[in-house]
């Protein structure tokens, strides 16, 4: 009989390693240790029926000729097995010195004892079913961190990529590698973390617990890792002790801490970055009762010889820097930067790091003829590191701040002592750490957020585009809503490339019709008519998917600008995603997903946007952000205060720094920001801050917005409009509510104000001329109640109906509003029988006569002298007789 085993306590890597050997082998017995780890015995417990394994139990009696080992190197010990039985070993971990020399060792070192196996099967060119592939691929998974863990080999991962196309789950593989703790697991978590201990060696973090769990059954390495997920130590040892004996659990999550030399110390073994081992109080030189803590006095003595030391700041640090003054200029800075060489300079203050300024700062400043002190150009920030600290800290703030050059400051004294760059971090790694933004896969939030018809044409374009070797992104406000959890429908795909000749090859492909715009390498490939063949032969879906599809897509060539003089329009070049990014207006709007290839999902985030977003922060690019485009202070309270975020402080010292150049932004650009604010859910409070902020009068001197205001405000925006009314959808070709909104906002000033406001943000011909009779008319308002019908009907006629809702919500509860309620929905309806026609056919002759015949038997009807057709028509003749008489 030929079995296969693997160790106690089995994880996927070891099951999967069990099917893997035994599906080469149809003849050999797959047998199941008797622990299993508890998401292993979860997944068997619904799907073990479909595969080979058996229990030890079950087995045949019968002599055991061979025994294949997979995932160990240690031999159980079963019954059937004699000195005669030959040992086979498929492992991927440290070799043991003691291994029999009559034993076959096959040990490589790959990710996963499964890879070798997967290997082999490939070899054979046997399909495989779905459930097969998939333990086979929780294997892999687990044993390598999904693939992320340095031990992780090419090989693993062209092993998954074969397990995808035999069909594995990856809904499965994530459902069961991160199982919520049990019972039992849990309070042994928290007796843990309650005794969680910090040593700080060889620069390195390391957290060592210990505790008794004699009742656990389960696995301790479930509660490692939720431990490492929440303290994200550089090294975790665990010393648990349980019915069987200690367990010492160790992780690592820095190439400086191999815990599998810790765990070889105690016995054990494992990877680098995982490991472990069971040690018995019997094999120790001190009692049971002691075992645990000599266990962890043993651990905390051998740590300083087993961690390597890092490397420090001061080794790769330039000393005696050159630094700024807060008062040097623009032209100064460039001169320096000119003569030395150096892209950023460390801006102190009375001995204090006050923030870097950049080449690039400087290079726009003087673009634009401004020769501002660095203090106004800076990144403003105290971003410092010690002489001691590991480089993982300047890799870190490098990563947050986007800084270049970090200064190093004496712990003592905080001065500044020297300086790391970019560059000298790169050295000193060995490999290019930073040359990639931060990158997290969102696929799934991705294909969750879309509609499948919308889905699959995203996915067409980035196939297209791949094949052309173009890489493509959606970017910006679509992303930044994505990770926020309020997801739109509407992308733009920003093409690192031509994004024109990319349309062109989509429209010769599937048809529609592309128009284009060369200056700024921008395409919008028309679909509308092309939608039902799109969905039937090239997304494969039905054609009841139509409506999900938009009329159009746009595709723009990923570029940079520069703009020639404040507030100008900016001039643009081609350039890389990175750069395009760069020059949008706030860090969480330069979020980008990759979409072609291998990188489907991938978060671009160079400028750190994700953690603003996470943190609540809207934050400029640079320093000259609202000098390129004052617009953006706009932007940016409409963006605080829609997302609930806050204005990050440097930002808001900008802003207040450049809200004059307001004046000079042209009006209709000025209306455009404004009507975004004036549709968002809730525009108050945005139009509160604006005018908090002083920005509103940067607009205009008599800008400014009244808290009285704000109810009246609500009511026409978003409260329904009264269908008595019968308001028109739109006015002069203005949507109602936003025509609206201004009236209400301008309604209040003097006729000269209210002008010149409208004149300024250039409202449409209607508005202005609404606003000229609207605030006209205020002044007399007073005086309606006290008019009859006809009185009121002859002052309000001609006065827009929109101006009039518009003073009926701000004079709402009022007599006033009542009146004018009433004229709109009764009074303005009311007309005599008697026209222009009735009057020629009695032998009127045409003329101003008709006006006044006309009007009196209104003003009667109105006022409730006439009350019937007879009593018009007795009117109309006395009127005609008085006429002739």
């Amino acid at each position: 009989m030929h079995v296969i085993l693997t160790h106690e306590q089995a994880d996927f890597d070891a099951i999967a390693a069990l099917l893997g050997a035994s599906l080469l082998d149809e003849r050999a017995l797959p047998v199941l240790p008797r622990r299993l780890n508890r998401n292993v015995r979860a997944y068997l417990n619904l799907y073990g029926s479909e595969l080979p394994f058996h229990e030890v139990r079950d087995l045949p009696n019968e002599p055991i000729e061979c025994v294949t080992l997979v995932d160990t190197q240690s031999l159980v010990t079963l019954k059937g097995m004699g000195k005669h039985t030959k040992v086979r070993v498929i492992d991927h971990h440290q070799p043991r010195t003691d291994l029999p020399a009559d034993w076959q060792v096959t040990i490589e070192r790959v990710g996963a004892c499964t890879t070798l196996l997967v290997e082999a099967l490939r070899e054979h060119l046997e399909p495989l079913n779905a459930h097969l592939a998939t333990l086979l691929l929780l294997g892999i998974y687990e044993d390598t961190g999904s693939l992320t863990y340095n031990s992780t080999t090419a090989r693993d991962a062209q092993a998954v990529a074969y397990l995808l196309e035999q069909g594995a789950s990856l809904h499965l593989a994530n459902q069961f590698l991160n199982p919520p703790l049990s019972d039992d697991q849990r309070e042994v978590y928290h007796r843990l973390f309650a005794n969680a201990e910090t040593h700080e060696i060889n620069g390195q973090t390391i957290v060592i617990a210990k505790g008794e769990a004699t009742g656990l059954v389960e696995e301790v390495s479930s509660i490692a890792h939720k431990l490492r997920d929440l303290l994200d130590p550089d090294g975790l040892f665990l010393l648990v002790k349980t019915a069987e004996g200690i367990r010492l659990v160790a992780r690592s999550t820095t190439d400086r801490i191999n815990v599998a030399k810790v765990a070889a110390l105690f016995g054990g073994g494992g990877h680098e970055r995982a490991a472990a081992a069971l040690i018995r109080p019997s094999d120790l030189e001190t009692n049971e009762d002691e075992a645990l803590e000599f266990i962890y006095r043993r651990l905390v003595d051998a740590l300083p010889q087993l961690v390597e030391p890092a490397v420090t700041v001061e080794q790769i640090m330039s000393p005696r820097p050159m630094v700024l003054s807060p008062e040097t200029s623009a032209q100064e800075a460039a001169q320096l930067m000119q003569r030395y060489g150096y892209e950023g300079y460390p801006v102190v203050k009375e001995g204090k790091v006050i923030g870097l300024l950049t080449r690039r700062a400087v290079d726009r400043a003087l673009a634009h003829r401004l020769n501002l002190p660095a203090s106004s150009l800076m990144e403003a920030g105290e971003v410092v590191v010690h002489p001691q600290d590991p480089l993982e800290v300047v890799q870190r703030l490098m990563a947050e701040t986007g800084w270049g050059q970090i200064p190093v400051v004496d712990p003592e004294s905080h001065t500044v002592i020297g300086i790391v760059t970019r560059t000298d971090l790169l050295k000193a790694l060995g490999r290019n750490h930073l040359a990639a933004p931060s990158r997290q896969n969102f696929a799934d939030r991705l294909e969750a957020a879309l509609p499948p018809a919308r889905l699959a044409l995203l996915k067409l374009v980035a196939q297209r585009a791949h094949q052309r070797r173009l890489p493509v992104y959606v970017v910006g406000g679509f992303v930044r809503d994505l990770l926020l959890n309020r997801p739109s429908q509407d992308f733009d795909i920003v093409v690192e490339g031509d994004a024109i000749a990319l349309a062109r090859a989509l429209e010769r492909e599937f048809g529609g019709r592309v128009t284009s715009h060369s200056r700024f390498g921008t395409a919008k490939w028309h679909i509308a008519e092309i939608r039902v063949s799109l969905l039937k032969n090239a997304l494969h879906l039905d054609e009841s998917n139509a409506n999900d599809l938009p009329e159009f897509l746009d595709l723009i060539s990923a570029r940079t600008e520069f703009y020639d003089y404040p507030t100008a329009l900016p001039t643009v070049e081609r350039s890389s995603i990175k750069l395009d990014l760069h020059r949008r207006d706030f860090t969480i709007n330069t979020l980008a997903l990759r979409l072609d290839g291998r990188h489907y999902g991938d978060l671009y985030d160079y400028w750190g946007g994700y953690a603003d977003l996470q943190r609540g922060l809207i934050r400029v690019l640079h320093s000259l952000s609202f000098v390129d485009d004052p617009t953006r202070m706009l932007r940016a309270v409409r963006f605080e205060q829609r997302f609930g975020f806050q204005i990050e402080e440097r930002t808001l010292q900008l802003m207040q720094e450049a809200r004059d150049l307001l004046r000079q932004v042209s009006g209709d650009r000025l209306r455009h920001e404004i009507d975004l604010i004036l549709a968002e859910e809730n525009p108050l409070p945005a139009l509160k801050r604006l005018d908090d902020l002083q920005l509103l009068p940067a607009i205009h001197p008599d800008l400014h917005w009244e808290p009285h205001l704000a109810e009246p405000m609500r009511k026409v925006l978003k409260d329904p409009l009264e269908p008595a009314w019968c308001l028109p959808e739109t006015w002069g070709g203005t949507p109602i509510r936003r025509a609206l909104a201004y009236l209400v906002w301008f309604l209040p000033f003097s006729t000269e104000k209210s002008l010149s406001l409208a004149q300024r943000l250039r409202l449409p011909h209607h508005l202005r001329e609404g606003l000229k009779i609207g605030t006209s008319l205020v002044p007399t308002l007073k005086d309606l109640p006290n008019l009859t019908p006809s009185q009121v009907v002859a002052r309000l006629d001609g006065v827009p109906l929109p101006v009039i809702y518009a003073l009926y919500q701000l004079y709402y509860d009022t007599e006033v509003a009542a009146v004018l309620h009433t004229y709109a929905t009764r009074w303005r309806h009311i007309h005599p029988a008697t026209d222009g026609h009735t009057l020629r056919t009695m032998g009127v002759t045409p003329g101003p006569s008709y006006r006044r015949i006309l009007w009196t038997l209104r003003a009667a009807w109105l006022d409730g002298q006439v009350q019937s057709a007879d009593q018009e028509r007795a009117l109309l003749e006395q009127l005609l007789a008085s006429r002739t008489s």
